[in-house]
């Protein structure tokens, strides 16, 4: 028997679909306007200080590293299973 189950079902409705479509109608793709609206949302919704996107969770760990300040030759303990980028992040 090959019964598939999904992980989730997406909401999306009309709100959502006319953001996104001027977001790519807009003179801004990747960065603008949204993207600090997002952050900004996202600091107040979570009692945040600051907010930054990024493009991907490799991005979020290596700017997390960047932030803790942490310096060559310490030691950083990461599970064996997990993305290679959780090392990296660490390099």
């Amino acid at each position: 028997m090959n019964e598939f189950i999904g992980y989730g079902k997406q909401w999306i409705d009309d709100v959502e679909t006319k953001e996104v479509l001027g977001v790519l109608t807009s003179d801004f793709l990747s960065s603008g306007p949204k993207i600090q609206e997002f952050e900004e949302q996202f600091a107040a919704q979570t009692g945040a200080r600051y907010c930054a996107a990024v493009s991907s969770g490799t991005a979020g760990l290596h700017l997390a590293v960047k932030v803790l300040d942490i310096k060559a030759g310490k030691q950083g303990i990461t599970s064996p299973l997990t993305f290679v980028a959780t090392a990296n992040s660490l390099v």
